[in-house]
């Protein structure tokens, strides 16, 4: 049996934050909002990194990437949100349903694979500076971009048509406001202890390996970077790697809650926020940590806005 079967619905109920009626108008301002700072900042990193000469190296390479995964991130899910929290329909069909858990899952463990790979291109930065050029090269950086892709897809295979096979003897109210497979196992009225355990176990190499592979990373950093006895270069080291390390602690802390936990330690109304703050706060603050951190990128975004503004006069 499947979703699609006539047992279950063609159509699902997302209650999202339904019982709390009061806090949608003040939710969907506060989402739209970041959403459009999400774009704007995400495509803003997009663009620069490819029209500004300066900023054609692995790192920006990895970032833009980065960015544009953080796009489809979080437009995967936060327009239907918008939608539901807008009017009195929460409705979303099955097609809608099966693509956004199929997408989220896809996506997200891509960013925990392209964060690690992230560090990697850190560490050889600092740890092997001499060798850096010879080593990140350019057909190296799309080769391990192109495998954080792919074993994306990989994940989402495995574990959404693990979910898309259970039974739902006709439940359509989905306790969240998306179609995610911890939710989707939940609503199922069969024994889930095989998808329970799967999702434990892929959700913990998904974010665990990759944790502890940029752990390791920066075990490495730190070491390196303290034997520089110029403090302006321990400085400029730390700046270059911090904006990762932020990044990598506001993504990682809720995924491993969602994903590597019992679900049944987490309260349903936690797992809303959680999913939240992962599928929106984070890829809204990314490009902010990224600007606000990073000399040639602030130096590089003045220098477009510059010349854009001379454009518009002319």
């Amino acid at each position: 049996m499947n979703l699609s079967n006539a047992s279950s619905p063609k159509v699902f109920i997302l209650l999202g934050f339904s019982d709390h009626p009061w806090l949608e108008m003040p939710l969907f301002i506060i989402v739209l909002v970041a959403y459009i700072c999400t774009l704007v900042g995400n495509i803003s990193i997009i663009v620069i990194s490819r029209v500004d000469p300066h900023l054609d190296s692995p790192m920006y390479f990895f970032l833009s990437n980065l960015s544009f995964l953080d796009l489809c991130f979080t437009t995967t899910t936060i327009p239907q949100l918008l939608l539901n929290l807008w009017g009195t329909d929460k409705s979303i069909s099955y097609g809608g349903c099966v693509t956004q858990f199929y997408m989220f899952h896809f996506l997200g463990a891509t960013e925990c694979i392209l964060l690690a790979v992230m560090s990697l291109d850190r560490y050889m930065a600092i740890c092997k500076p001499l060798r850096y050029s010879a080593i990140m090269h350019q057909q190296l950086c799309i080769f391990l971009v192109a495998v954080a892709w792919l074993s994306g897809l990989a994940n989402s295979l495995l574990q959404s048509s693990l979910t898309i096979q259970l039974p739902l003897c006709g439940n359509n109210k989905v306790d969240d406001f998306l179609c995610e497979v911890p939710v989707m196992i939940k609503m199922s009225c069969v024994d889930t202890t095989f998808n329970v355990a799967m999702l434990s176990i892929v959700g913990a190499f998904y974010s665990l390996v990759p944790l502890l592979l940029i752990l390791v990373s920066y075990g490495f950093i730190v070491a390196t970077v303290l034997r520089i006895r110029s403090s302006e270069g321990k400085k400029k080291a730390f700046n270059t790697c911090g904006s990762h390390v932020i990044v990598v602690s506001l993504f990682y802390g809720p995924v491993i809650s969602m994903y590597v936990q019992p679900s049944a330690t987490n309260s349903q109304d936690k797992n809303k926020l959680m999913s939240l703050f992962y599928s929106l706060v984070t890829p809204m603050l990314n490009p902010f940590i990224y600007t606000l951190r990073n000399k040639d990128m602030k130096g590089a975004m003045r220098s477009l806005l510059v010349s854009l503004y001379h454009q518009g006069r002319e």
